[in-house]
């Protein structure tokens, strides 16, 4: 039964609504004082607390801070808007004056006891989603993605700048909104960019701003997306590929709080989180001279590493049921499940565009099955030419561009460049400069 606490100091007021509450099958606790609400009662474990507004000793509103989250409707006979307001800042759920209508104040406490009961039960469901997924859209038992998880669980209160690590297509991005979400900036924007998908004379600009007139076509004066984020977090995907001169605008970012605008000879104070994201070897960058050693260190200093899902065991194929759900449901189709042999060749391949590739690989057995079984024959991959049954075996395990060099040679012949690009879980911009930075001719395929 809806356990309600009526504080009252008029004895006939408090009889009236008992009554009028235990008809409706309420039950009904009624004092008349804060103070002997907190001597008497635990406040917190009613459903609803309906408080006068003036009470002798403290105020009705005063009982708000003190129950944790219980709903508290204030009522009062010096009806008025600023009273109203003043109650609903405190924290009150609504607000009904005096003298009120019985079927009124019965429809207002029904409405806030259902909507009270639907937050609990959001809340326990969010918790229990939370337990078995810890972050939004990952899944993941494996022994390094449990790391990551506990790793996320800490660092995301704090204001610390995250360096993730990873390939393409294992969810770095992802962790980078969970981290957001876990975070006190959580209620301001996350902004993402791509700083490999900007044009190397633009990412200044778009990052920073740029007054009128600052160069050929600027026209008017622009905000940039660092600005953009204030309050919230930046998230700089493939920061590997970030040209020296953003560096130097980023680095002052971080340490001084402030922004140039390209043009503009005065500084704009900035509060971001920054998280960046690579799939490189950002210490070699540094090492190479192609990344400032200062930035690195500003922005390395709590490192999340992503494995990529050849070394995630099991968790492949509880990817793939998950995914083989989402995709029919989006889709239109049955319920499909996977064959033993789907099974045995997702669990043999290689996956070197990770959870992207079986994402994009998912979706199209998804679409090719005219039944509610999907088969190896559905799936886009060629467990078959190696004895491990990986697509590509790599020279060098631990090399990702000798992985790199062995699955384009192995497989430029028979696709695209744009399909290439899509089973390494990569942009074609990527594909073309990692085959110049590893001397690949370019294949002559669109």
């Amino acid at each position: 039964m809806i356990r309600i606490l009526v504080v009252d100091d008029e004895a006939v007021i408090r009889s009236a609504l008992k009554r009028l509450l235990n008809r409706h099958k309420y039950d009904v606790v009624a004092v008349g004082s804060v103070k002997e609400a907190e001597a008497e009662y635990d406040a917190r474990t009613f459903d609803l607390i309906i408080a006068d507004l003036r009470l002798p000793g403290a105020a009705g509103t005063d009982i708000i801070s003190k129950v944790n989250g219980t709903p508290v409707l204030i009522m009062t006979s010096y009806a008025s808007v600023k009273s109203a307001v003043e109650s609903m800042r405190m924290g009150a759920v609504d607000y009904i004056a005096k003298p009120f209508d019985h079927d009124e104040l019965i429809m207002v406490v029904k409405r806030i006891v259902k909507e009270s009961r639907l937050q609990r039960q959001n809340a326990a469901l969010k918790s229990d989603v939370q337990r078995e997924y810890p972050i939004s859209g990952m899944i993941g038992n494996c022994g390094s993605m449990k790391e990551v998880f506990e790793r996320i669980d800490k660092v995301a209160p704090t204001d610390t700048n995250v360096l993730i690590f990873g390939e393409s297509g294992t969810g770095k991005e992802l962790v980078a909104r969970a981290l957001h979400e876990a975070s006190p900036r959580k209620d301001a924007p996350i902004v993402t960019v791509n700083c490999g998908a900007i044009p190397s004379e633009l990412i200044e600009s778009e990052l920073f701003g740029h007054e009128k007139g600052a160069f050929t076509g600027a026209v008017g004066a622009r905000s940039g997306l660092v600005e953009a984020a204030h309050g919230g977090t930046l998230f700089l995907d493939e920061i590997a590929e970030l040209p020296p001169t953003a560096q130097s605008g980023l680095l002052r970012a971080l340490q001084d709080g402030e922004v140039r605008r390209l043009g503009s000879t005065t500084a704009r104070k900035v509060d971001v989180r920054v998280l960046a994201a690579t799939h490189q070897d950002l210490a070699q960058h540094v090492r190479d001279g192609r990344f400032r050693e200062d930035l690195y260190f500003r922005l390395h200093v709590i490192e999340i590493a992503l494995p990529p899902l050849r070394e995630r065991g099991k968790d492949v194929l509880a990817l793939a049921d998950q995914l083989v759900v989402r995709m029919c449901a989006q889709l239109n189709r049955p319920p499909a499940k996977l064959s033993d042999r789907a099974r045995e060749a997702i669990r043999k391949y290689r996956w070197p565009g990770n959870v992207r590739e079986l994402e994009n690989a998912i979706e199209r057995a998804a679409i090719l099955c005219d039944g509610v079984v999907i088969d190896s024959a559905h799936l886009p991959l060629d467990v078959s030419n190696s004895p491990s049954g990986a697509a590509v075996s790599p020279a060098q395990p631990g090399s990702l561009d000798q992985y790199f060099r062995d699955f384009v040679r192995a497989n430029e012949a028979g696709m695209t460049e744009t399909e290439l690009a899509r089973r390494l879980g990569i942009s074609r911009k990527t594909l073309w400069e990692k085959r110049q930075r590893l001397g690949l001719p370019r294949n002559n395929k669109a």
